[in-house]
């Protein structure tokens, strides 16, 4: 009893130390980007979608850009949602076929439990995950056929519900579930290595908050040319 639940605190502390790294790196990039609104790659684009939403709307005859960038941004998150759905059925498959893989996988696992509960648990996790994705990047095509029909509206009308400040408002939103989707992904990498092991999902966890810092910094030239905020 006693060495059951220490090697399944192993795989516990492992989990709360990984979720600790994540979410003190999310509360760092939403900190930087206060005191900076130019801080990260999604920040800058929030900022372009929102100029090339006035662009286009004030502009005449760039009604089929829209639709095709609209087009390309949808094409993308379809693929990725239906992505989503594939690897569901695949962790769904693996759930059922437990008790003939676990062997394998834990040939690694060498201070981690090796329970049934504690895998279908895991494989849960991952579910879950996973699920958050799907639902991120079905709300991002969602919005974004929304905005295929308000962006050509014309400004003349003077609907005071479709300006370009409140089309701008829902890309932004389609966009932030379409980097919501993609971290859900990111986050997938730590809780499929925790499979083979709790020191696994830890090391994952620290070169996964590297490689994000890396990609979500803007580069620093464009930073230092962007007034802070104090």
């Amino acid at each position: 009893m006693n060495i059951s639940w220490q090697s399944n605190s192993y795989d516990l502390i492992s989990f709360l130390l990984s979720l600790m790294i994540l979410i003190s790196y999310s509360l760092f990039i939403r900190y930087k980007t206060k005191k900076n609104p130019a801080y990260t790659v999604q920040a800058v684009n929030a900022i372009a979608r929102t100029a090339w939403v006035e662009t286009i709307m004030q502009g005449k005859g760039k009604e089929v850009l829209a639709v095709q960038t609209l087009r390309n941004s949808t094409m993308a998150a379809t693929f990725l949602a239906s992505t989503a759905v594939l690897l569901i059925m695949g962790v769904m498959t693996m759930s059922g076929q437990g008790d003939r893989i676990e062997s394998t996988w834990h040939v690694l696992n060498i201070t981690g439990g090796k329970h049934a509960e504690l895998w279908l648990s895991k494989l849960l996790l991952i579910l879950l995950d996973l699920f958050v994705a799907f639902f991120s990047f079905a709300m991002a095509v969602r919005i974004y056929n929304h905005v295929g029909y308000m962006i050509n509206v014309p400004l003349d009308l003077n609907h005071k519900m479709i300006s370009p400040a409140h089309v701008a408002i829902h890309l932004n939103r389609a966009g932030k579930f379409y980097s919501i989707g993609m971290r859900a992904y990111y986050f997938v990498v730590p809780l499929v290595f925790w499979l083979f092991g709790p020191h696994f999902m830890l090391i994952s966890s620290l070169v996964l908050v590297l490689v994000l810092y890396r990609l979500d910094r803007t580069p620093k030239i464009l930073i230092d040319h962007y007034p802070t905020q104090d």
